[in-house]
Parts: C-alpha cells; sequence; structure tokens
C-alpha cells in the first residue's frame, strides 16, 4: 500500500539531537478502510478505494450508505481512489494504518487543497513590484499597469497576469521528508509545511520521485 488519507492538526517545532529546531506539520493519518476494489477485467484497471473519518448513517445520503453497506462497514466522510500493482492483495472492509505505508526518514507526496485567500491584486497573486508612490504619482500603487497593446494585437492574451480570486486549488508538496510516525495514535509529523488549512484533508503518498 502507498497511500493514506489524513487531516491536517496544524504545525509545531521539534529538536533533533544537535538540538536544532525543526519545523514540522501534523498530521493525523488515517486508519483508512478498503471500500471498493477495481480490476482490470470488470473495471479497465486496478485500484482500490480507501475511506476516511467515520460518520453516522443518518448523515449519509442512500446511494453512499448503499456503496458502504455493499463493503460491510459504516459510512465515511472522504474516499479517494489509489492505483496498486495487485488488488487480490486486499480485501473489503480491510483497515489501513500509517505504519503500513510510511516509515521514519522515507519521503512523503503530500496533496491537499491550498487555503483560499478570496479576490487578491497582482501584488499578493503574483508578487508585482507595485508602482512608485512617490510625489505626483497618482493612487495607482498597487495597480498592475498596462495589460496589452493598442492597434496590435487590440486584444488581451490569455493568461495575463491579472487581479482574481487566489487560492483553494489542489497542489502537491513533493519529497516531505517523514520525521516521526506514531502508529499508535495514528500521528504523522513530516518536515516544513503541508497545503491547506487546519482541519483540512490531505492524501498522503510514498514520493513517486524519491529517487531525483
Amino acid at each position: 500500500m502507498n497511500a493514506i488519507i489524513g487531516e491536517k492538526l496544524g504545525m509545531t517545532q521539534i529538536f533533533n539531537e544537535a538540538n536544532e529546531a525543526i519545523a514540522v506539520t501534523a498530521v493525523k493519518a488515517g486508519p483508512v478502510v478498503v471500500t471498493q476494489i477495481k480490476r482490470v477485467d470488470t473495471d479497465g484497471y486496478d485500484a482500490i478505494q480507501i475511506a476516511f473519518k467515520e460518520m453516522s448513517t443518518t448523515k449519509a445520503g442512500r446511494p453512499s450508505t448503499g456503496h458502504f453497506a455493499k463493503a460491510g462497514v459504516a459510512p465515511h466522510r472522504h474516499v479517494v481512489e489509489v492505483r496498486v500493482d495487485d488488488p487480490d492483495a486486499y480485501e473489503l472492509g480491510q483497515v489501513i494504518t500509517i505504519a503500513d505505508v510510511l516509515e521514519v526518514g522515507g519521503l512523503a507526496d503530500i496533496t491537499g487543497i491550498t487555503k483560499g485567500k478570496g479576490f487578491s491584486g497582482v501584488m499578493k497573486r503574483y508578487n508585482f513590484a507595485g508602482m512608485g508612490s512617490s510625489h505626483g504619482v497618482h493612487k495607482t500603487h498597487r495597480a498592475p499597469g498596462s495589460i496589452g497593446a493598442c492597434a496590435t494585437p487590440a486584444r488581451v492574451f490569455k493568461g495575463k497576469r491579472m487581479p482574481g480570486r487566489m487560492g483553494g486549488d489542489q497542489r502537491t508538496m513533493m519529497n516531505i521528508e517523514v520525521i516521526q510516525v506514531d502508529a499508535d495514535r495514528n500521528l504523522l509529523l513530516l518536515a516544513g509545511s503541508v497545503p491547506g488549512p487546519k482541519g483540512s484533508v490531505v492524501v498522503i503518498r510514498e514520493a513517486v520521485k524519491a529517487g531525483g
């Protein structure tokens, strides 16, 4: 198994053997349960579906309730499909913990939804320098400036960096070092930052480019 679902708890710091402070992100990773198995002969590819964070049956819709009942498990809030090489190595209802996926010193890829910043200007969104703010300058200090030519090409090119909605996008941080794994409490400490706010759901996978 090479993936698990978790919930970001926040950031803290720990000290290594050299008394150096290391910023880490705490994640409650798993346990997850296998709720569906897909095979090449029936679905065209090999994969399993894992579910995280059990919830009350009264809060689940009828389609979800039937789907989880078919696997013989309680309804869960989050499901993720993971490609596997041998789907026959798994069975419905199987519980997977963080100890089955990662170990201390390994590398992981973390996928999450970044914090939403709302409608932002070009200085915040793209790190523009802004305009001058000396005497005689109009109130255009944070304006983007010219966005295109006049008669030629007489339009604004697609993809022009301009004000707009910032954040709320899926991002993957690659090759994040695993600092600690607490299998008893399902806790994971990752070096550095992880996409998303506190309480957001992240998908943790073994690093696909760990070899460089």
